[in-house]
């Protein structure tokens, strides 16, 4: 019994290499959200227009979300440090453009590019982790260490952003990756080894190519009917959408090496543990956005004062995801699903006493309470989805999840993002389609700009509304759908336990 412990016990280098790979998924997690308070600076730079500015925002994210499962199975048949590699140099790359990027068009083509590379990079490093600690108990510590990162990269992201606004141009959103990128590239050939973990085998790419193009079209859709209104080419684009996501969805049922395996979505656990991958990101990435802008254009506060407001939250964020391994170990995954859903229901309707003139109390709680249910979400989904499988499937399990996290992301400010858009069309002065362009009409007489601050603040309660329901609702699902004995210990356990 002890020479097992020793043998699965993991030595220097497991953990040598585990600080390795953190330094791309924090960077990876923090540009999703970095751009949150630089955009009234990019605004001002650039001059987007509403649509672009949301693309800027959002691009990142799609890119990642959509293609993170097809890179997940090229990882496993034909490298993951090699995957890894030429990943982190894309990105850097991409980087860099971003950083000088002279008009919105170029700055989303970066960022797209930022997003290929991105999703390159995840489900490689979740799995090579897992290869790191065979060992299911010490694996769920580096997951959980794995998912604090990522988790912060999300959280520190508008602190790292607004601090860097404060003495430099909007581009040192950017530029503050070359350093990680190439510190990773000098280290991760020494620490970590080469992995395939399934023979090399034909990607199918017309699954790719359905997959990333469904989710285009759908989001594309959604975002211009809600900025817009309803008409003919957005609604034909989302149904289209949604047609080759069903369509990809049926292909892969008949494959014998599928992009997505979807028997997983058997275990009711799983399916609702991905589901928590989803939902807590959309509500978090779109009342990041919108409560940047509110603070900054609404109540008038600087980026760094903006920034240091969400610092308890980011605090909180990080250390529930740290301490979620072990406190599942004594109540199960059951009950943390149940505390994550309904504390980020709580924290969303704390945002609802926020005004044109005051808020800041219920801001600041808002996000500490909901941070708790956040930094459950990202340890759970990323356990549960690598537990699942054996280890030849660990890079596309862990793929559906982080799929699950930055589809979430994207589509928080796609769907909820354009909801506020959306009201502040209907109900502002109709001078201009966002609050930050409407303040920087010359001659604004002062009843406008109360108008439009007020619309905004409309559309921000609408959006926190409509999620925290959606999560009150996922709550009950969870409460009365999950077997009242859910194993808390990892679920690898079992699944080595059938072979």
């Amino acid at each position: 019994m002890t020479q097992q412990r020793v043998h699965n016990s993991p030595g220097l280098r497991a953990w040598l290499g585990l600080a390795v790979i953190l330094g791309p998924v924090l960077l990876v997690s923090m540009d999703g959200s970095i751009l949150f308070l630089a955009m009234p600076r990019i605004s001002q730079a650039l001059s987007p227009t509403a649509d672009q500015a949301l693309w800027i925002l959002d691009v990142y994210g799609f890119a990642v979300g959509s293609l993170l499962i097809a890179f997940g199975s090229i990882g496993d048949r034909y490298g993951r440090l090699k995957l890894l590699m030429i990943g982190a140099t894309v990105f850097g790359f991409g980087s860099a453009g971003a950083a000088f990027a002279p008009s919105p068009e170029l700055l989303v083509a970066f960022r797209a590019l930022m997003g290929v590379a991105g999703a390159t990079l995840l489900p490689s490093a979740l799995a090579v982790l897992s290869e790191l600690f065979p060992d299911s108990r010490r694996r769920a510590q580096a997951i959980g260490i794995f998912a604090a990162a990522f988790a912060a990269g999300f959280a520190v992201g508008p602190i790292v952003g607004g601090s860097l606004l404060e003495r430099f141009w909007w581009g040192s959103v950017f530029l503050i990756n070359l350093p990680v990128i190439v510190g990773f590239l000098l280290f991760a050939p020494v620490l970590l080894r080469e992995v395939r973990a399934t023979p090399p085998g034909r990607i199918d790419s017309l699954s790719v190519a359905t997959s990333a193009g469904g989710l285009l079209l759908t989001i594309y859709g959604l975002k211009h009917m809600a900025a817009d209104g309803v008409a003919v080419l957005p609604a034909v684009t989302a149904l289209l959408g949604v047609v080759l996501l069903t369509w990809f969805t049926r292909r892969q049922r008949h494959l014998e090496q599928p992009l997505i395996d979807f028997s997983l979505f058997r275990d009711r656990v799983f399916t609702i543990a991905i589901i928590t991958g989803l939902l807590p990101l959309a509500a978090w990435s779109a009342r990041a956005y919108l409560a940047g802008v509110y603070l900054q254009s609404v109540l008038s506060l600087s980026v760094l004062h903006a920034a240091l407001l969400a610092l308890p939250g980011a605090v909180v964020l990080t250390v529930s995801c740290i301490v979620t391994p072990a406190v599942v170990d004594r109540i199960g995954k059951k009950a943390a699903l149940i505390i994550c859903h309904f504390s980020i229901a709580t924290g969303l309707v704390l945002l609802l006493p926020t005004t044109t003139t005051g808020g800041i109390g219920g801001y600041i709680a808002s996000t500490a309470i909901a941070g708790v249910g956040y930094g459950i979400s990202f340890s759970v989904v990323a356990d549960t989805a690598v537990g699942a499988v054996p280890t030849e499937r660990a890079g596309s399990a862990g793929a559906i999840a982080e799929t699950s996290n930055e589809i979430g992301n994207a589509l928080g400010i796609a769907v909820l993002g354009s909801l506020a858009a959306l009201i502040f069309r209907l109900q502002g002065p109709d001078l201009a389609p966002t609050l930050d362009e409407t303040l920087q009409l010359p001659d604004l007489a002062p009843a406008a700009v109360q108008e439009a601050k007020g619309a905004f603040v409309t559309g921000l309660h609408a959006a926190a509304v409509v999620a925290g329901v959606l999560h009150a609702v996922l709550g009950t699902v969870a409460l009365r759908w999950l077997p009242r004995s859910v194993p808390g210990e990892p679920t690898t356990d079992r699944v080595e336990g059938k072979a």
